[in-house]
């Protein structure tokens, strides 16, 4: 009488099982990312320098494995918007305060605050009606919410506290969350997320290229020894993986899960 069911059910923990396989692989390598970021302020190497070289090599790393499975990102008005949007977000927005804030709060601080997106993604989707309210949820959210509360306290209560640095950093889960949600209200249709990833990359290599250009903003790179050169091949590998990951678990999961 059971046999019936049993496909139903093993597709059912299959389509649990690769949100939930991204989502580890995923936090793993952005943990990963901010104790890089925090070795590369260490070695005197400038949070937009590093952030820009490391996305750079992401994208090109994303954008050879879109091109051997013949899934390049596609370029129209469309794409276009939605590579630029989810760059400033999503990549070159947020981990552009987040990177420049952890020399200032400690990157312990920058990777838990980052449980404060879904929070504000589940309040939006909430809004937009893309979610409909579920208690198991609910309480998933709020237990990070208070983690992450907890956290911003005692940073907050410390005497050494910099207030206008912990403020900045607090902005990065807003633009997170908005990022999430944009992704998946102006995901392309028909486009795969493979394709998407090195567009959104290349876009916010351009965006954090125009800051660089700024007076007051450089790239440079010490090459007088190869410990940033390696620190930077290493990040944009994890770069590469973390932005896959996303939108594979986004496409899969939907933005609050994300």
């Amino acid at each position: 009488m059971t046999l019936p069911n049993t496909p139903k059910r093993h597709a059912s923990k299959r389509a649990w099982l690769a949100p939930l396989l991204y989502l580890l692989a995923g936090g793993a390598l952005l943990g990963l990312s901010t104790n890089l970021a925090k070795l590369a302020g260490e070695m005197q190497l400038s949070a937009l320098a590093f952030l820009f070289w490391s996305i750079l090599g992401a994208a090109l790393i994303l954008l050879a494995l879109a091109a051997y499975r013949r899934h390049l990102p596609p370029v129209n008005r469309r794409t276009v918007e939605y590579y630029a949007v989810s760059a400033l977000l999503g990549v070159a927005g947020a981990n552009l305060l987040f990177f420049s804030a952890i020399p200032h709060v400690g990157a312990g601080f920058v990777a838990l605050i980052i449980t404060l997106p879904p929070l504000l993604t589940y309040i939006g989707a909430l809004a937009l009606k893309m979610e409909r309210f579920q208690f198991l949820r609910a309480a998933g959210v709020m237990s990070a919410l208070a983690g992450a509360f907890t956290l911003a306290f005692h940073k907050l209560s410390a005497p050494d506290a910099d207030y206008l640095w912990i403020l900045l950093a607090l902005i990065g889960p807003v633009l997170l969350a908005i990022g999430n949600l944009y992704r998946t209200l102006r995901w392309p249709a028909g486009v795969s997320s493979d394709a998407l990833a090195p567009g959104m990359l290349i876009a916010a290599s351009l965006l954090l290229l125009g800051v660089g250009l700024l007076p007051g903003f450089s790239l440079h790179v010490p090459m007088d020894r190869s410990l940033p050169i390696v620190l930077i091949a290493v990040q944009a590998m994890v770069f590469a993986g973390q932005f896959l990951l996303l939108f594979l678990l986004q496409k899969s999961g939907g933005p609050v899960f994300l």
